[in-house]
């Protein structure tokens, strides 16, 4: 009797450690073009399988992804622990959907491909960790569409990677817009003075993981990466959703496109040589390529209401950061009693810097501290430091201020607990098609100027 109940416990102890097993995430990284698809592994996770597989065409982007996950690994300081797997051939998307090795793909590569990749994976039961942007262009838009239905039908994730969300001068900025005693409400705001703006600067010459970043040409080539309107703005478009109505279900008929343009960024042949390495344009650039020079449509901007609401996004790639700075953000959030402010200039010495400009002088210090008392919980150790009558300044322990590479690993987490709950919120899914619905028709309209 007494063996009976330990066999039956000890059972059902081993199923339990079968099940857990079997819901624990393992990747698939599938060709990693883009450096994002490492920055993903330079972090350990509790709930993730420490052994990758790799399916990729041989050649230096897999190799320079592989590198990265070495130095991951053999670092001095927190290594990781990462077993890869390499699946490398020519038909490496029907290989890995043939083998699925694992129960999540991870893609961040050649825009141009990455919506047919992540119909492939969602068709087979794979669930999606995808870099943004997810589509650029309407016909891409008309896929994703699709392809969250069949993700719905399949019971798969599919989730692009916000980093910007993880920002902590964004996160205060949204938590103070929260604050009725301090910010009032959103204003409605007017084109030529939105009431949410943001500016993304970014730099094709630059360090990453400490060494300098080597990019494929394809990334020049805005046929397979896509233009700067629906890549970089992405990000943007999704904070906008995110800090003016968080949590809410957002509809693409509450958005209109008022305006957008596009420009170009030049690069003469030897700054291109030493973004890429490279010592002559490939002929799939030369349609960009005018007396030597190589012009890129990296930039560009939108203005657009939401929910009535005026909003405006902008992205700048410029060829290198000045020395001592890198990329940069910007954004304003207006509301009726005060403006939060995000500034990253010389005066900030480059970093990410948050201000509140209030609109009267009457009562604010104690509104103000009131609101930092209630954000301690959240933010430990952050104060507001008096500018001036009206202008305060929100000091952020430099503890909170873990970088842009260390985010990639916080959306992990978020992906890896909304993969346990097997759902991700009510409102994730409509606001991701109503983000690409932003950017691909604001696209289209600047494109057909």
């Amino acid at each position: 009797m007494k063996n009976s109940l330990l066999i039956a416990i000890m059972a059902i102890l081993i199923g339990c450690t079968t099940n857990q097993e079997k819901s624990k995430v393992k990747l698939m990284t599938l060709d990693p073009g883009h450096f994002h698809a490492a920055l993903i592994q330079k972090t350990s996770y509790d709930d993730l399988d420490t052994t990758v597989d790799v399916y990729a065409p041989d050649g230096p982007e897999v190799k320079d992804f592989l590198n990265k996950i070495e130095g991951y690994n053999t670092r001095s300081e927190n290594p990781t622990d990462w077993t890869v797997k390499t699946h490398l051939s020519e038909d490496f998307l029907e290989k890995m959907i043939a083998e699925k090795p694992g129960n999540v793909m991870v893609v961040s590569g050649k825009n141009s491909k990455k919506i047919d990749y992540i119909w492939e994976a969602v068709n087979a039961g794979l669930n999606v960790y995808a870099d943004k942007p997810l589509v650029t262009n309407q016909e891409g838009f008309k896929k994703l569409e699709k392809v969250f239905a069949l993700a719905k039908e399949k019971n798969v994730l599919v989730y692009d990677i916000m980093t910007e969300r993880f920002e902590v001068t964004t996160r205060i900025q949204k938590a103070l817009s929260m604050m009725p005693d301090v910010f009032g409400t959103l204003i409605d705001g007017t084109p030529s003075d939105p009431a949410i703006s943001k500016l993304s600067v970014h730099h094709l010459s630059k360090i990453v993981s400490g060494k300098p970043l080597v990019r494929p040409a394809w990334f020049l080539d805005t046929d397979q990466q896509g233009e700067g309107i629906v890549d970089v703005t992405t990000h943007l478009v999704d904070l906008v959703q995110w800090e003016a109505f968080p949590n809410q279900i957002i509809d693409t008929s509450e958005i209109e496109i008022i305006s957008s343009k596009r420009w170009t960024t030049s690069l003469n042949p030897e700054q291109f040589q030493k973004i890429t390495g490279l010592e002559e344009y490939p002929s799939y650039l030369q349609k960009d390529v005018q007396s030597d020079t190589l012009n890129i449509y990296c930039n560009g901007e939108i203005n657009y209401t939401l929910r009535g609401k005026n909003a405006k996004v902008s992205v700048i790639w410029n060829y290198e950061a000045p020395e001592g700075t890198g990329d940069t953000h910007q954004s304003i959030m207006r509301g009726s009693k005060s403006d939060l402010i995000i500034k990253q200039g010389e005066t900030e010495e480059y970093k990410p810097t948050l201000y509140v400009e209030f609109k009267t002088a009457e009562n604010l210090e104690s509104d103000l501290k009131q609101s930092m008392d209630l954000l301690q919980s959240e933010f430990p150790g952050i104060e507001a430091t008096k500018i001036s009558e009206t202008l305060w300044k929100i000091e952020i322990p430099s503890a909170l201020k873990i970088g842009h590479e260390a985010h990639f690993g916080q959306v992990t987490e978020n992906f890896l607990m909304y993969f346990n709950e097997g759902k991700l919120p009510d409102w994730e899914t409509p606001n991701m098609i109503s983000k690409y619905y932003t950017t691909t028709q604001a696209y289209k309209k600047a494109f057909n100027k």
